[in-house]
């Protein structure tokens, strides 16, 4: 497994010339010049992250990171840490919601056990602990410096295991509660914006509960101080496992040249934190669609990245990574169907 140094060191670039030639293909088949739009942009993304324009997209996984955050005592939930264990378990057996929309997409999906409190070794789940849960981010910081190093660096191994299982696609998700709270936390600091602008309901809290989820927000930042310039001490202090876990999933992606899905809000704190510590780091990331958090749209804006779905999500788990897939599948179908305008013996648009 390879160090954080050594991951940030050894990521290239995208491959602009592989970048060219999809495009150049999109603009050679039968149709108005881009006219699919993002569909169009998001093949020629993987043809420069693979390096090949002959795209497969055959092989799917769905990480989904899980992982317990102490912050939940502060009430800034409406149910306790038990209900990450229970949903991993739904995972594994695949009976938890994004399990059935994967079906529908071929998307094989993984539970990951990031740090769940108290969780035993339960099969179809990935034992990738690195502490029972995390502190309570309003008595101190969630994690240690080293901890959180160690779940960046296994959340990019977890890259590494799933090319080598022949995967040609990455799609994130998670599962933990409480955090919502603290990818507000981390929006906060990174962003520079107050936690009542970037901190919205997660699951549904009433209005004296979103009160309290700031509140904590607010004393978890006063207490800790952490360093905006300095990624991994934001995550250690106010993140979690799950976030921490997933920033390694966007960077091995980079590193090992396989495209990987941004899914909603959480997601998106990974993907920015991922993109702080290796600046250009974004190549490899597809977006999805943008969460109803407030700071879901913030995220993607900072990224430079335009969501293909807009639908109000905001059900975790990985499903809005999901609902791309078969997105992705229509794109290709055009993109391989080799119906160009000579086949159809009509004159090909040109830029006006």
């Amino acid at each position: 497994m390879k160090t954080l140094s050594e991951i940030l060191a050894q990521i290239a670039g995208p491959d602009e010339t592989t970048r060219a030639a999809c495009l150049a293909r999109w603009d050679g088949l039968a149709k108005p010049l881009g006219s699919l739009g993002l569909l169009e942009s998001a093949l020629a993304r993987i043809a420069a992250v693979t390096g090949s324009p002959d795209i497969a997209l055959d092989h799917r996984t769905l990480l989904v990171l899980c992982a317990d955050n102490g912050v939940v005592a502060q009430g800034v939930t409406q149910c306790g840490s038990a209900v990450t264990g229970s949903v991993a378990r739904a995972l594994a057996a695949g009976e938890s919601t994004v399990c059935h929309m994967a079906r529908t997409a071929r998307c094989r999906v993984i539970p990951v056990d990031m740090g769940m409190a108290d969780f035993p070794p339960t099969p179809g789940v990935w034992n990738r602990r690195v502490r029972n849960g995390t502190a309570d981010i309003t008595q101190g910081p969630a994690m240690t410096r080293a901890e959180c190093v160690r779940a960046i660096e296994l959340g990019a191994d977890l890259v590494r295991e799933c090319r080598d299982q022949g995967a040609d696609i990455i799609a994130t998700g998670e599962m933990g509660i409480g955090n919502t709270t603290t990818s507000s936390a981390l929006a906060s600091v990174l962003l520079e914006r107050p936690a009542a602008e970037v901190t919205g309901r997660g699951a549904g809290l009433s209005d004296t509960g979103l009160a309290r989820k700031i509140a904590a927000i607010q004393r978890a930042v006063q207490r800790s101080c952490p360093d905006p310039a300095d990624p991994i001490d934001v995550l250690a202090k106010v993140g979690g496992l799950d976030i921490a876990g997933l920033c390694g999933v966007f960077l091995g992606g980079a590193l090992y040249r396989i495209p990987v899905v941004i899914d909603g809000f959480i997601s998106g704190a990974a993907a920015l934190c991922a993109a702080r510590l290796r600046p250009g780091a974004e190549f490899a990331m597809l977006p999805s669609h943008v969460s109803a958090e407030p700071a879901g749209g913030l995220m993607l804006e900072t990224l430079g990245l335009t969501p293909l779905i807009t639908a109000g999500m905001r059900l975790g788990e990985g499903s809005g990574a999901a609902a791309l897939l078969p997105l992705l599948d229509m794109a290709l179908a055009v993109y391989r169907s080799g119906q160009t305008f000579g086949r159809l013996g009509i004159d090909a648009y040109t830029p006006q």
